[in-house]
């Protein structure tokens, strides 16, 4: 019988991309049997974000396609821990709707849970063979020493805990009590599952294609200290 996966994708101010990222999700062939769910959970943006996902159902009503809003800015781990709330797969990952990762990978995520060795994969950047945008410097550094920080207090050896491609077992991340708002959802959700008795996590390789201030990236280094805050908070107390 094929199993669900479930695609949250938080949305704020993609109207640039947001209609080709969904054609990117819906057409990803599958290696195992598998039924899609796609939702997407707007974050009150203020651009035609919400207009180009109504014009993209109307043009693709076959396809299983969960439109939420909220009606204000409350943060991309506000939109991601409700669309997880909502989600009915087996699995969950979550997707960004800036066209930096690739849905064709989901395979590659996908093998270790089928394979029934584990509970949690991650997709890193920083391994394998696939192509990668260079961009920032000092972005990589900062990336890394995130994941150091974050790995000394979880005793993981992940090698990029900030990564967005996170897949779940359903009963795994519906059982994690998330709280942050905003970009700390990274280092809470890594920093809980590490508690949970028993939890296999793997890491396989993926692609970037990370794109510049220009082009629409919203992350900035106030956010990287800020990451710090939540490694320690949700690690230490």
């Amino acid at each position: 019988m094929p199993r669900k996966l479930s695609v949250v994708i938080p949305a704020y101010n993609e109207s640039q991309t947001i209609q080709e990222i969904l054609q990117k999700v819906f057409s990803v062939k599958f290696c195992y049997p598998i039924n899609l769910q796609v939702l997407v959970i707007d974050d009150g943006s203020t651009d035609d974000t919400v207009e180009k996902i109504y014009d993209f159902q109307k043009e693709y009503t076959e396809v299983d396609l969960i439109f939420l809003r909220q009606l204000q800015n409350e943060g991309k781990g506000a939109a991601i821990k409700r669309g997880i709330e909502v989600a009915d797969g087996d699995y969950v990952i979550i997707q960004d709707a800036d066209l930096e990762y690739d849905p064709r990978e989901y395979n590659d995520l996908l093998k270790p849970l089928e394979e029934e060795v584990a509970d949690v994969v991650y997709g890193s950047r920083f391994m394998g063979n696939n192509p990668h945008r260079i961009l920032f410097f000092w972005h990589s550094i900062g990336n890394k020493f995130l994941t150091f920080i974050s790995n000394v207090f979880t005793n993981l050896n992940l090698t990029d805990m900030e990564t967005c491609y996170k897949m779940f077992r359903s009963e795994v991340i519906k059982n994690v009590n998330l709280k942050e708002k905003r970009f700390g959802f990274e280092p809470e959700v890594t920093a809980k599952i590490s508690k949970i008795p028993g939890v296999r996590i793997y890491e396989v390789g993926i692609s970037y294609y990370g794109r510049t201030y220009q082009e629409g990236k919203k992350i900035n280094w106030q956010d990287g200290v800020k990451a710090i805050y939540y490694i320690l908070k949700y690690n230490l107390f």
